[in-house]
């Protein structure tokens, strides 16, 4: 069904004037504005001095609310938006706050995935001009506005800190919103230079630590109270694509707090006084189910699967030239990386209100676009009658960024069925437990690779031939005629080939991927997380056997200024390597940035692995805010070592083995290394920082254990070898 309605996938209504108005506080008044982006869109403002395309709104009481169109997920999105938009504004970081935009692709896409959406790391690296042109228009507006107001030339009119000035004139941002609204929008405005910047590159603060730590509600789903409210806990096949053929319900309906029970064909869903009343009576149902077109297959059944496939000639997604000269020595290997789940710390949750005729929805939404369509599409309401409310969200590592947007459409499905049962409109919260949600597939999917490459008599390599086996996230979804070239999922074979740093003669990649019933996504880096392994404890590999230091060995073959650059500085800044401790190294290009990681690691007494620490380079371009690229290199890397240390899906007959973080164990802080961040000071236009920290860490990590103990480790997570 949902394949269905998203192979209709129409284009997000524009919203009204009076949905723009309704965006600031209920209209409080001031100037709101948007950059540029289309000179049809830029349209001057009305009496109300709010113009058409809104990104930053000054109010009256000089609060700046800048309009945030990606989801912060904790990624620090609202806040590096906030700064670009402070820096060409000229305002003080305490007056700024941000609001999330409503759906609407129209003003709001995401200029590098054209749609109204969050992921890749494309936040900063698509709204870079965007934001900073909305505050320089608003400060040309101001400037304009005193200017006429005190009667004095433009040229002498400044702002800074906050404040306009002009000789003995002076007046905060808010107190000229109101004349700065009647002023025509300049069509063009000048940036400042980087010898100007006051905000950027400097940390400015976060937006969100207040509201976080004062535990404000309503921020998260999770904590998103309405009036009246009911709460929705759906039982769902054990095994993905089984159906339902029969359902007791009678213990369960006569359970505390239980209102209703609506069966849908593929599930069933308790409606209930709360979230607790929905789980007990959930479980008390007793369901049959018919598993004749379900995946009914076990994790080692699929992993024969596909190491057969590894013997056969896949489709051919890149050959390099092979120099003449033969291989003097050769090493092959074959990697294995299971099924990961995301498992942000905020749990799946959508709460919704349907009357029949209108729709809201809140949630974190991550793909706004699709959310805001699909949601109009099962409800069989037009888009413009369908209001996405963007909160703040716990976590997503792409769990959020979903190509069918299933857990709005389940809402939006509950939500019709309780309308026509019962007649009345009621908000309902949909919940998916941390079970549900471990169990309930979308994970990144389980990869083999083959890699096989050859050294010169003078130790330089000479070919490398790599074959992959896995499931496409993108076939068979509205996303396959982007993704998917020539066969070949471009997301599975990320980082290699022409997409690596390191120019690397006879490199030949050919690909499988197997129909497996499995739901898969994008998970933190996507392909990145596999490629950057194989290819970075291959070169160290490759290193020892050509007798060379593995950071020279990558010199040789790095023809990338900037991946050289990490690479050099993290390895100066690492220092020495401590007493008792081993180190490895590894170097990736990922979403246009680029980071190198140094690891430190002591092999304990019972034979685990305990990293120490890690001294990391990174190359993001101009760096917006360096506290929050030190934060998000450091959350990446204990996510990426999370992984690689205990974290796997396994199936038995079908049905996962894991449910939540005591059988599915993500990393311990006791676990976490120090994490010592170095940045470049780049001139290069932002480019991702959300991700790239994650794939070099396990090649670093795996590459000091091999140094550490002899043996390589290929077969992911660590915990299969007793090393975690």
């Amino acid at each position: 069904m949902l394949d269905r309605l998203f192979a209709n996938l129409a284009a997000s209504a524009p919203l009204s004037r009076r949905a723009f108005l309704k965006l600031s506080a209920g209209a409080t008044g001031g100037l709101m504005l948007g950059a540029a982006l289309q000179p049809e869109l830029a349209h001057a403002q009305g009496a109300d001095g709010v113009l058409a395309t809104p990104f930053v709104h000054i109010r009256p009481d000089n609060t700046v609310v800048v309009i945030v169109k990606h989801l912060d997920m904790g990624q620090g999105s609202a806040t590096g938006l906030a700064t670009l938009v402070a820096e060409e504004l000229d305002a003080d970081a305490a007056q700024v706050t941000t609001e999330f935009a409503p759906a609407n692709a129209a003003l709001y896409a995401n200029t590098l995935l054209g749609v109204q959406g969050t992921g890749g790391s494309t936040a900063m690296a698509n709204s870079w001009q965007q934001y900073r042109e909305a505050g320089a228009t608003a400060r040309a507006m101001l400037i304009a506005a005193a200017a006429n107001t005190w009667g004095v030339d433009p040229a002498n009119v400044s702002i800074s800190g906050g404040k306009i000035r002009a000789g003995d004139h002076s007046a905060s941002l808010g107190e000229m919103t109101e004349a700065a609204a009647a002023q025509p929008v300049p069509e063009s405005v000048t940036l400042k230079t980087p010898d100007q910047w006051v905000h950027i590159g400097k940390s400015f603060p976060r937006v969100d630590v207040a509201r976080k730590t004062e535990g404000s509600v309503g921020m998260f789903g999770m904590d998103m109270r309405l009036e009246n409210m009911a709460y929705a806990i759906s039982l769902r096949s054990p095994r993905f694509g089984g159906t339902l053929t029969g359902l007791d319900d009678a213990k369960a309906r006569e359970m505390p707090g239980v209102i209703d029970i609506i069966r849908l064909p593929d599930r069933a869903t308790v409606i209930a006084g709360s979230t607790w009343q929905a789980i007990q009576a959930r479980d008390a149902l007793s369901a049959e189910w018919d598993f004749s077109r379900a995946e009914n297959r076990s994790t080692d059944t699929l992993r024969k699967e596909y190491t057969t496939l590894l013997d056969q000639k896949g489709i051919e997604h890149y050959s390099a030239e092979a120099p003449g000269s033969e291989a003097a020595q050769v090493i092959e290997a074959d990697y294995f990386f299971p099924y990961l789940a995301h498992a942000p710390m905020e749990p799946i949750d959508v709460t919704v209100l349907f009357d029949g005729k209108t729709a809201s929805f809140w949630t974190g939404s991550q793909l706004q676009t699709l959310d805001h369509t699909i949601g109009a599409q099962v409800l069989g309401i037009e888009p413009a009658s369908v209001e996405v409310n963007t909160l703040w969200a716990g976590g997503s590592f792409g769990r959020r960024a979903i190509y069918d947007s299933h857990y709005v459409a389940e809402a939006a499905m509950v939500a019709k069925a309780w309308l026509e049962a019962h007649g009345q409109a009621r908000p309902i919260k949909l919940v998916w437990t941390r079970e549900d949600d471990v169990r309930g597939g979308y994970y990144r999917p389980m990869h083999m690779h083959r890699a096989r490459a050859g050294l010169d008599a003078e130790g330089k390599i000479a070919f490398w031939q790599q074959r992959l086996v896995g499931q496409s996230i993108v076939m068979g979804t509205a996303f396959e005629q982007y993704m998917v070239h020539d066969g070949v999922d471009a997301s599975s074979v990320e980082g290699l080939g022409e997409s690596s740093p390191y120019a690397i003669p006879g490199w030949t990649v050919d690909v499988h991927h197997p129909r497996v019933g499995v739901p898969v996504l994008w998970w933190r880096s996507v392909g990145h997380t596999h490629t950057a392994y194989v290819v970075e404890t291959m070169m160290d590999e490759l290193a020892e056997a050509a007798g060379a230091d593995p950071v020279e060995f990558r010199l040789r073959h790095l023809t990338d200024a900037r991946a050289r650059g990490v690479l050099e500085l993290a390895v100066e800044k690492a220092g020495a390597v401590p007493d008792g401790l081993t180190r490895g190294i590894a170097v990736h290009k990922s979403f246009g940035s680029y980071v190198a990681e140094v690891a430190d690691v002591r092999m304990r007494e019972d034979g685990t692995v305990k990293v120490e620490r890690v001294t990391c380079g990174v190359d993001c371009g101009v760096p917006i805010n360096p506290s929050n690229i030190e934060a998000q290199v450091q959350g990446a890397l204990g996510y990426g070592l999370s992984a690689i240390l205990r974290e796997e899906i396994t199936m038995t007959d079908g049905e996962v083995d894991q449910s939540n973080f005591p059988d599915y164990r993500p990393l311990r802080i006791t676990d976490m290394p120090q994490v010592d961040v170095h940045i470049v000071r780049s001139t290069e236009a932002p480019t991702g920082i959300g991700e790239p920290g994650t794939p070099p860490i396990g090649p670093a990590v795996a590459n000091a254990v091999r140094r550490a103990t002899g043996t390589a480790v290929r077969e992911l997570p660590f915990s299969r070898h007793g090393l975690a």
